[in-house]
């Protein structure tokens, strides 16, 4: 086999992982600060590539539905979390879920109700459509884009938490919120911020998957057990586990698919098994935070 297929399909790979890095980053950084397990994160994925979408066509640009739409959603997440979630902080750890799956379905079956089942094509950008020449093969430029976009986001994001004061409340509040309220800080704004941040990245992961795959009201369903795949690998509540698993997830199912096609759809969860199995906690979990 050429070698330069192969290569291509590794891009193919690290593209998709881009997409399950930025999504499953949402959902391990509201468990991870919050101890919330959102189950209605696929949801809000999906809802994220359908206001990229309205959004695109209504202002006529791509670009103004990428910015918009993961502001707007995060918003959207920011009330469900005012509203709803923050009535089950420091009760166990299964009502936010039980309560994010039932909202996962209402969501899905609003969208359904509004936009049909059938899925709609989300066109690309007319700047990134083609390929590129990368000197050993040709690779789309909107794949490339989102690479470089996801490469962005994550520096963005390590630079917020980890080099501003903004980042060092959020850190010492998810750590120990009852000393930060002795202190003076509002830690009610504190996880409400984690959570609309979460939902954004969801939203984003959402966007930028339209134009890779057709939107449609199920897409989140595989999307959200892809990005749970990803959290278990890296370790629940890692940040830079959801990083690494996201990459070696999207690699593994683009090279598998190459060589064994039918194979592709279970070898993240067969992944998943022999992590679980070396180390419980995850790649970067902590010993004693186990899926």
């Amino acid at each position: 086999m050429d070698l330069s297929l192969i290569i291509m399909q590794l891009l193919s790979g690290i593209a998709l992982g881009a997409v399950l890095v930025i999504t499953a980053l949402g959902l391990t950084i509201v468990f991870g600060m919050l101890g919330v397990v959102n189950f209605a994160h696929g949801a809000l994925f999906m809802i994220g590539a359908y206001a990229g979408l309205y959004l695109a066509s209504l202002t006529g640009s791509f670009w103004w539905g990428l910015l918009l739409a993961p502001i707007l959603i995060g918003a959207f997440g920011m009330l469900i979390e005012f509203l709803l979630i923050r009535r089950l902080y420091g009760r166990s750890i299964d009502d936010p879920l039980l309560l994010t799956f039932g909202l996962s379905y209402v969501l899905v079956e609003g969208v359904r109700i509004v936009f049909g089942s059938d899925g709609i094509p989300f066109p690309t950008p007319p700047q990134l459509i083609g390929v590129l020449d990368l000197g050993i093969g040709f690779f789309p430029r909107y794949r490339l884009f989102v690479i470089l976009l996801v490469a962005v986001v994550l520096l963005v994001l390590w630079l917020m938490l980890e080099k501003t004061r903004v980042g060092l409340i959020v850190r010492a509040g998810a750590r120990d919120p009852t000393i930060m309220q002795v202190l003076g800080v509002d830690i009610g704004r504190v996880w409400l911020a984690i959570f609309g941040l979460g939902v954004a990245l969801a939203a984003l992961g959402g966007v930028l998957a339209g134009p890779m795959r057709s939107v449609n009201p199920e897409m989140g369903s595989l999307v959200l057990a892809e990005a749970f795949v990803v959290t278990v690998i890296g370790g629940l509540g890692s940040i830079v586990g959801a990083v690494v698993a996201g990459l070696m997830v999207g690699v593994s199912i683009s090279l598998v698919a190459l060589f064994a096609p039918e194979m592709a759809t279970i070898v993240m969860f067969a992944l998943m098994a022999v992590v679980l199995l070396i180390r419980p906690q995850g790649l970067f979990g902590v010993k004693g935070r186990t899926a």
